[in-house]
């Protein structure tokens, strides 16, 4: 019995071909595995961490040092002499140095024939001075609260925040200098668990004068007595002012 044996030669190139892509392939695939373990250690922990922070609603509203031109009738007894159309005017000015605005009251007297009544019509008109110096950002926390609906309109005043609530703060920031103030920032650190601090994007800037009423709610409250919710404006101290001391206030609550 004859047994026939074949043998099969494979082609060196294609073999090391073979080999070099096989190679290539285990390196991609090691320098993947690298690459999503890395994402993972510094993506996927934040994006967990970001599931427990409190949510923060916030309102505004903006108040103007100087407001339109206040007109006032005031009714008087004619006391004038019977002559018609006769008119007589007061015209009295004082300016104020920066920055309060000058102020010129004008007042007008118009006589009518006897027995009528005289109207006096007072106007005040305001200019304001060209700004100069430093500015002066300052904050106050005026009161502590919660939101019934969860919505800032629905502030209520209240030093326990009731269970379930949105805990919330009103505080106000004045730009009590010269100047005006530029862009600026605060921040709210607010008693939640985990703890939290929200740093709000900029604001507008404020002429000397003016100021801004907020509202700020905040859920997640951390429960006990004595909860310390502090506002800091302009944390960073970009802004140039004249007092650095009163850019932080503070205000206390007790979540039930």
């Amino acid at each position: 019995m004859e047994i026939t044996t074949t043998t099969i030669n494979q082609n060196p190139s294609r073999r090391a071909a073979i080999n070099s892509l096989a190679v290539v392939g285990f390196i991609a695939l090691i320098i993947i595995g690298i690459g999503l373990a890395i994402y993972s250690a510094r993506y996927v922990p934040v994006a967990v961490s970001r599931i427990g922070t409190a949510a923060v609603s916030l309102s505004q509203v903006f108040r103007p040092a100087h407001t339109d031109p206040a007109l006032q009738v005031v009714s008087l007894a004619s006391t004038t002499l019977p002559i018609e159309n006769d008119v007589s005017t007061t015209t009295a000015t004082t300016t104020v140095t920066f920055p309060t605005a000058t102020t010129t009251p004008v007042k007008t007297t118009t006589a009518g024939t006897p027995g009528t009544t005289t109207h006096t019509v007072v106007t005040t008109t305001t200019t304001r001075s060209a700004p100069y110096g430093l500015s002066d950002l300052s904050v106050t926390v005026t009161q502590v609260g919660y939101l019934d609906n969860g919505t800032t309109d629905s502030f209520i005043g209240a030093t326990s925040i009731p269970y379930g609530k949105t805990g919330a703060v009103k505080f106000t920031v004045r730009n009590a200098g010269t100047n005006v103030s530029g862009n600026w920032n605060f921040r709210a650190d607010v008693p939640t668990y985990p703890s939290f601090s929200f740093t709000s994007p900029d604001q507008q800037s404020l002429l000397p004068g003016d100021q801004i009423d907020y509202t700020l709610g905040f859920d997640r409250g951390q429960q006990g007595n004595n909860r310390v919710i502090t506002i800091t404006v302009d944390p960073s101290n970009y802004v140039s002012e004249q007092n650095e001391n009163n850019n932080v206030s503070s205000g206390s609550m007790t979540v039930l």
